[in-house]
């Protein structure tokens, strides 16, 4: 196994005891960066020198500790991860994938960011996204779409493709995210890695540049549920530079991995389960779910009835919050300004026209037009009092079971451009996930078969702070089944699926 493969918790291993130093870690990576990402292209912005910084003082605190017997070091000490472009990164650019932000550098850290700096964490760059997130398939992103590495001809998913198909690529170890409306889940699921959405409030949002803001939450992206307990860990709690992270004890996620699931109580949505969605999809997790009760789960029916509200509620209120949350893009504070304009109205017009990218532009208009007068109470209000109806689903059906399992998504990744000039398909891309990100509550995406050489991934959704629940399960499942081990291809078309079958 090349250096680059390993997990999170396999280099920590080797890099406590010495075996390897976090610059050969950092560096085995940085090489497989320049070998392959001319084909995948995850990055827009590599930090290579800023890194290799990075590791060797991680490799410093590694001697000292081995020399003193210190063993609380931080699990994330000298490995190698990236972060997508939305999360603010001092000193370096952060352009949300936009042209109206494309030379932003800011002056402080997101939380997250800093908080993983604080664990010693090793920085590679930042990853592609859709445009300000909004997208599912990296194609909105204003410079370049990224690759599936299962299938050079298909999309990553999105928003967070780039930070996806950098984990399953081999690019990074680790990496964060943000899922708005499945935007950790979906690319996930298309790249076959595992994409965790936490509680909205489990972390903190601060330095996350705004979405919609009652929906966004911080995310991550890793190769075995394991990794994503020990990333979560890292960066969940309050935080008083966001009033909305929640003042909940973060627990030790990764020994709540220990334990076998025998009764738990596993809801199954027929909602989630709709005619049109891909066969082979359904049939993996109808798959999974015989595999869990081998395991001693309980899988018992359940119901949310609201769920066919999710796609019209969800494109009301997200681009509502866009609309307000883009606002300050004017040509004034920063970012672009549209050159040679005398004219305050004029400039911030030719500011927003010539910056913002078609799919924002979409959305900054429904959201305008659903907060307008004499609409508000017609969409913007009765979305969120469906909004309610949808919590409440979650809510009801939570009583009953211990998690719910759902798909991830009605299909396997689709090829580039397929759903380029057909909104609505995109949009329908993430009908499995929207539901969860309007009740606020936490889920996680995990492999669990393949359809023609392409993954498919299943959800775990849990109650609200349930982290520990929905990790176990996905472990367990996971330890279970051989989905986690496979590796992609790096091939194009039928070439690809052929090799991997």
């Amino acid at each position: 196994m090349q250096l680059y493969e390993l997990t999170i918790r396999d280099a920590q291993r080797l890099l406590r005891r010495g075996e390897i130093s976090a610059v050969e870690l950092t560096q085995a990576v940085i090489d497989r960066i320049v070998a392959i990402d001319n084909r995948v292209r995850c990055y827009l912005t590599l930090t290579p020198e800023l890194a290799l910084e990075m590791a060797a003082a991680a490799d410093e605190r590694l001697r000292n500790a081995r020399q003193t017997g210190e063993d609380r070091l931080s699990p994330l000490l000298g490995i190698p991860m990236a972060v997508k472009d939305v999360l603010c990164t001092e000193g370096v650019v952060t352009t949300c994938g936009s042209r109206i932000l494309e030379d932003f550098v800011p002056p402080y850290d997101a939380t997250v960011v800093a908080r993983l700096k604080a664990a010693g964490f090793v920085m590679l760059g930042k990853t592609n996204t859709d445009e300000f997130a909004m997208g599912s398939s990296t194609e909105n992103s204003a410079y370049f779409t990224t690759h599936n590495p299962w299938d050079l001809e298909r999309v990553p998913g999105g928003s967070s493709g780039g930070s996806a198909a950098a984990v399953a690529a081999g690019e990074a170890m680790g990496a964060l995210g943000t899922d708005t409306g499945g935007s950790v889940r979906q690319p996930a699921s298309f790249c076959g890695v595992v994409g965790l959405k936490p509680t909205y409030g489990r972390v903190s949002r601060y330095g996350l540049v705004a979405f919609a803001s009652s929906l966004d939450q911080v995310g991550t992206l890793t190769r075995t549920v394991a990794d994503s307990a020990l990333l979560l860990g890292a960066i969940a709690g309050a935080d008083p530079c966001d009033s909305t992270a929640a003042q909940v004890p973060v627990p030790d996620y990764l020994a709540e991995l220990e334990g076998d699931i025998r009764g738990v109580r596993i809801g199954v949505p027929d909602e989630y389960f709709v005619p049109g969605m891909d066969p082979e999809v359904e049939a993996a997790v109808r798959r999974a779910l015989v595999q869990l009760e081998a395991l001693g789960a309980i899988v018992e029916p359940v119901s949310l009835p609201h769920t066919e509200y999710a796609l019209p509620v969800y494109y009301l209120i997200a681009p509502a919050e866009a609309s307000a949350n883009l606002a300050r893009y004017d040509g004034v504070k920063y970012g672009y300004a549209a050159p040679d304009v005398g004219e305050l109205w004029e400039l911030c017009k030719r500011t927003r026209g010539e910056g913002f990218g078609a799919e924002v532009k979409r959305r900054i208009m429904l959201g305008t037009y659903a907060l307008s007068a004499g609409y508000y109470d017609a969409y913007y209000r009765k979305a969120q009092k469906v909004r309610t109806l949808i919590r409440q689903d979650f809510e009801q059906a939570l009583e009953r079971v211990d998690a719910l399992i759902v798909p991830t998504s009605p299909t396997v990744a689709f090829p580039i451009g397929a759903r380029a000039d057909d909104p609505l398909q995109m949009y329908l891309s993430d009908i499995f996930t929207l539901s969860l990100n309007l009740a606020g509550t936490c889920g996680i995406a995990i492999p669990c078969g393949f359809s023609q050489g392409l993954p498919i991934g299943m959800q775990v959704l849990g109650r609200p702070f349930a982290e520990a629940t929905i990790l176990r399960i996905a472990h367990a499942y996971e330890q279970a089944t051989p989905w986690h081990t496979s590796k992609p291809t790096l091939k194009r078309g039928l070439e690809s699926r052929a090799d991997h079958e």
